[in-house]
């Protein structure tokens, strides 16, 4: 009822309006469109934290949580559930698939198995580089870095670097 219909506002304002508006144009930020797209991320996910910065162009689930002092970069995409931490960067194209295709039987076509979700959550302090996937069920721990490009498919540890497809370790921060 009343949270579906909330969520549908949050969407339909981000998409016809907030998505538009520049956001990190001509060197500046700028305030009404980022009041706008704060508007549609309290309407539209489960929980927007308090100073969060949402992109541009953004593909969302109705499934996000974000944390305080958390952003998610222009053209980013979003499918299923996804819980953000606080104080979490999230660079532009990003790709978080909460979800997944059944294919095990051979008998059936993999368009008719269906789907599962499970969940991805990302820790506080956390970096995510351009163009990186995050996939189905994935934890990122706290302070990891994901390098620019990668795809993981696999938990990342607290404190670790990760680049590369599949993403694998380069170094721990400490």
């Amino acid at each position: 009822g009343t949270k579906i219909m909330k969520k549908v506002i949050g969407y339909v304002l981000y998409v016809f309006l907030g998505s538009w508006l520049p956001h990190y144009h001509l060197g500046r930020k700028w305030v009404v469109p980022d009041i706008i797209r704060k508007i549609s991320a309290n309407l539209l996910f489960e929980k927007c934290g308090k100073n969060a910065d949402i992109g541009r162009k953004i593909h969302f689930s109705s499934k996000i949580t974000i944390g305080d002092s958390s952003s998610i970069g222009d053209n980013s995409y979003i499918s299923g559930e996804v819980k953000i931490g606080d104080n979490v960067m999230i660079a532009p194209c990003c790709v978080f698939i909460a979800n997944n295709h059944n294919y095990s039987r051979i008998d059936i076509p993999i368009k008719k198995q269906g789907s599962y979700e499970s969940k991805i959550s990302i820790g506080n302090d956390v970096w995510i580089g351009f163009g990186s996937k995050i996939l189905c069920g994935v934890t990122i721990g706290n302070g990891a870095i994901i390098a620019a490009g990668a795809v993981c498919t696999k938990d990342v540890a607290p404190y670790e670097v990760v680049g590369g497809v599949p993403a694998h370790h380069i170094k721990y921060r400490r």
